[in-house]
Order: structure tokens, then C-alpha cells, then sequence
């Protein structure tokens, strides 16, 4: 018999399914893609918005960007210049069987200093602005009532944090995804020198986890 040509078994797999399909054998059913959503926050330097949300389950990916300003295909360096208007933003795919849009607006509050106006941390200028930017009428609904209750607990000040819809989102340069984890020795220093962890913890206490 003459041998058959060595098939990866990668290759074989379409066949396979193909032969338990017609046996009448369950297959798992695709993934459901109706469950997932985005959102898109600004707290600052989006290199420290990814960490906190990549830790949550249900979380697909995070992608660091620009929005809310006019400059079309914007660059770093252009952003950075404040004459965009556009500030560093984040955008969160997740699974909303998993996790719904309301936690995702807890992490974030607790990793933004709402109390600070076109600036957060060390970071200056309306680059650097927080904000919320919804993809709806829910979510600009919880975004809403969530900065009413952290304007109550900072009763007295002023919450800067805006609440807008979504227009463009520009991702930024590669270098920029995942910086974090892609320099964490350089990620370590800016962001201890920044003292974002020492101002959430005045804000926020143990909630904020850092």
C-alpha cells in the first residue's frame, strides 16, 4: 500500500468536524460575538489604564488610543502637543455575560483623580484629561449616575471628569500596546515618579488596590 504524505494534525481538524457532523456527533456551539461590547475611558497616561482593566475576567482586550479631539490619524507626538484635543484614552472589549459595564466603571473610577482638571498625576494638559465616552444611551446613563455619586463623596469639589459621547478612536503606535508589560522596569519608574499610586490612595484608599 503505498503511504499516505504526513498531514499536521491542524490541517486534519476540518475533516474531523466534517466526520463527526455527519455521525451525529454534538459539536460545541461558536463563539456567541453578541456578548461583547466596548467602552472607552480616559484617566491620564494610557499606559497605566491597561493593567487594571486586563485583570478583570470577562475582559477581551484593552487598546490604548486617542479621542475626543478634531486632528484625524493622530500621532503621539502630535497628541502630546495638546493642539489635538484629543486626550490618551483606553478601549475595553469585553464579554458583557461576564462582566457588565457598571464594574467596569468602578475599576475605573478608582484609577482616575477626578478632582483634577486637563491633567491627571504628574501629566499636564488636556491630553491627559479624563473621561468617559459612551457607546450608548445605557451606558451614558450609568456613566451619569456613577460620577453624581463620586461628586457626592467629594462633596465640596469639583468632579472634571467628563461624560461624552464616542466620536473617533485613533490606537496608538504599537510601541504604546501592552507598555506595561512590555518595559515593566521603565513602566515601574514613570509611574512611582508620577505618584499616581500615592494620589489614589489618598482618594480612593484600599480601593484602589495599589
Amino acid at each position: 500500500m503505498k503511504p499516505q504524505p504526513f498531514r499536521p494534525f491542524a490541517a486534519r481538524i476540518p475533516v474531523l468536524m466534517m466526520t463527526l457532523a455527519l455521525v451525529g456527533f454534538p459539536l460545541a456551539a461558536a463563539d456567541n460575538t453578541d456578548t461583547l461590547k466596548t467602552a472607552t475611558f480616559a484617566g491620564g497616561c494610557f499606559w497605566c489604564m491597561e493593567g487594571p482593566f486586563d485583570e478583570i475576567d470577562g475582559v477581551v482586550s484593552t487598546t490604548s488610543g486617542y479621542t475626543g479631539g478634531h486632528a484625524k490619524n493622530p500621532t503621539y507626538r502630535q497628541v502630546t502637543s495638546g493642539r489635538t484635543g484629543h486626550t490618551e484614552a483606553i478601549q475595553v472589549v469585553y464579554d458583557s455575560s461576564k462582566v457588565d459595564y457598571d464594574q467596569l466603571l468602578e475599576v475605573y473610577w478608582v484609577n482616575v483623580d477626578p478632582l483634577r482638571k486637563d491633567a491627571q498625576f504628574c501629566d499636564r494638559g488636556s491630553q491627559y484629561r479624563s473621561g468617559i465616552f459612551y457607546h450608548d444611551e445605557a451606558q451614558k446613563s450609568a456613566a451619569l449616575a456613577t460620577r453624581m455619586r463620586v461628586q457626592d463623596k467629594f462633596a465640596g469639589q469639583t468632579v472634571h471628569t467628563e461624560v461624552t459621547p464616542i466620536a473617533e478612536f485613533y490606537p496608538a503606535e504599537e510601541y504604546h500596546q501592552d507598555y506595561y508589560m512590555k518595559n515593566p522596569f521603565r513602566y515601574k519608574y514613570y509611574v512611582t515618579r508620577c505618584g499616581r499610586y500615592a494620589r489614589l490612595k489618598e482618594l480612593w484608599g484600599d480601593a484602589s488596590k495599589h
